[in-house]
């Protein structure tokens, strides 16, 4: 009897040819793991991008492009990471795009999950499952464990039920075909490709086999920085207008309440708990302000996070 793995392994040889495609900037500290962790699981005739302005982190791609054939560099005209897509996808050869970023890493079986749902005709992009590397002993940390684990037990629920799922700009594949430009003034493009596919009748699937890690902001002003340009992108019109919705304040609210109450396992993460109850009102209030109401651009909210690198 075959297993699990061997089996998806058999459906993905039977894919189109793949590209994986990571942006990243400034992160030459970074990209070698997030190479690294792709490369084992690509076939002789898949490539992997890597879509970056920098010389540091040019140079780390270079050399590894220079081991690995499959490897290309691709000049990021730096005017936002829509743009950096943009670019990225005219490059791309493949008929299934995976889309990643700089400073996370993937789990070594990540790749065969993420791309199994696409045997079905019907599906247009599936998303991978983020982790948190940050430890779960700090106030940061703990947020971050009870947010990822919320949202995967949200996207298993929508997944099950056959509801509308958001991709995670962390880890998610789509059909290159069903692949418009984005729009460059997106802060939340992984919502807005969702949201395209979705409004060409394609299903959008789960992998929680699918793991990517990623490492969380360490200080409260990282992680408001972080929050406000990635929640942000909810608060914008081409989001907020659409018929296909996953996140808002309401929602969060509506679905996030109960789970957040009842993950807690001791009293110090019950404290921490109420105090991220706290830290949402306080974001969610500065995308009000600064997106509805001030209406900032890309280029004043996408603020670099250093802590997570």
């Amino acid at each position: 009897m075959s297993s699990p793995i061997s089996s998806l392994q058999s459906l993905v040889s039977n894919l189109p040819m793949i590209s994986v495609l990571i942006t990243a900037f400034r992160e030459a500290a970074t990209v070698g793991k997030a190479i690294e962790a792709f490369l084992p699981q690509l076939g002789p005739e898949d490539e992997l991008l890597v879509v970056c302005p920098d010389e540091e982190t040019t140079a780390v791609t270079l050399s590894y492009a220079a081991a690995h054939p499959q490897i290309r560099h691709i000049r990021d005209p730096q005017q936002g990471k829509p743009a950096a897509l943009n670019v990225g996808l005219a490059a791309a050869h493949g008929d299934i795009v995976v889309f990643s970023d700089g400073d996370v890493w993937v789990a070594p079986d990540a790749l065969a999950p993420l791309l199994a749902p696409f045997a079905d005709e019907g599906v247009g992009a599936v998303t991978g499952r983020p982790c948190s590397a940050s430890p779960r002993t700090t106030q940061l940390g703990y947020w971050s464990h009870l947010l990822t684990d919320g949202a995967h037990r949200e996207r298993l629920r929508r997944d099950s039920g056959g509801d509308f799922l958001l991709c995670s700009g962390y880890l998610f594949a789509a059909r290159r075909a069903l692949l418009p430009p984005i729009p460059e003034d997106a802060l939340a493009e992984d919502a807005v490709i969702s949201q395209m596919i979705a409004a060409q009748g394609r299903r959008i699937r789960y992998a929680p086999e699918a793991r990517v890690y990623v490492k969380y902001p360490t200080t409260y002003a990282d992680w408001l920085r972080q929050k406000v340009r990635s929640a942000g992108g909810y608060a914008q019109e081409m989001v907020r207008q659409s018929p296909y919705q996953m996140r808002s304040a309401r929602l969060e609210a509506l679905h996030g309440t109960r789970l957040a109450l009842r993950y807690p396992q001791s009293l110090r993460e019950f404290g921490w708990t109420l105090a991220l109850f706290a830290a949402r009102l306080h974001l969610w209030a500065l995308v009000f302000w600064q997106v509805r109401v001030r209406k900032r651009p890309l280029a004043q909210l996408w603020q670099r996070v250093e802590t997570t690198k």
